[in-house]
């Protein structure tokens, strides 16, 4: 009776699985099939590099401050020695300050990041959804980051099908 039994479970689920319906999706190959999210991954980079070469002026300027600091230190009086001491950690500060603002949790870059990227991100997820739904994909599964997958057939792959539906003939 136990066999039995375990056999409809087995026989049943087997079924499941051969009425499910998936695909895969590389997503680095359809992104840079996007001349717009080419651009913007350029736009960002320039903003990142700009903003960067600002952080290290403040922190070369700084180092510098201190290597002064160092070379005359023996004839400073003790005034002279506080006030250039605080002016190299507030301009430390500074630096660290510009970098938090600019490169932080929340900001500047992952601002204009989320600005430039989310729309296009959104078009190509409505774009795999409608694929999805239009050949009755249950999943749809991201080779390009997931190490999970260790082969999938070209047959199943719908990059091409998606970047069609964005205008991307390819």
């Amino acid at each position: 009776m136990k066999k039995l039994l375990l056999m409809i479970v087995v026989c049943a689920s087997a079924m499941s699985m051969q009425a499910q319906k998936f695909a895969l999706i590389d997503m680095d190959y359809v992104f840079k099939n996007i001349p717009a999210y080419e651009r913007a991954n350029e736009q960002l980079t320039q903003v990142s590099k700009k903003w960067q070469a600002e952080v290290d002026a403040l922190t070369t300027e700084a180092q510098t401050m201190y290597k002064n600091y160092q070379n005359e230190v023996v004839f400073l009086s003790a005034e002279q020695k506080k006030a250039r001491q605080d002016a190299i950690m507030e301009k430390e500060k500074q630096a660290s300050e510009l970098k938090r603002q600019y490169f932080g949790p929340e900001g500047e870059l992952f601002k204009k990041r989320t600005a430039l990227m989310n729309p296009i991100q959104d078009e190509v997820y409505n774009a795999v959804k409608d694929v999805s739904e239009l050949r009755g994909y249950q999943l749809v599964l991201d080779r390009a980051s997931d190490t999970g997958i260790i082969f999938g057939s070209p047959k199943i792959d719908i990059s091409d099908e998606v970047l069609r539906k964005l205008g991307y003939a390819n």
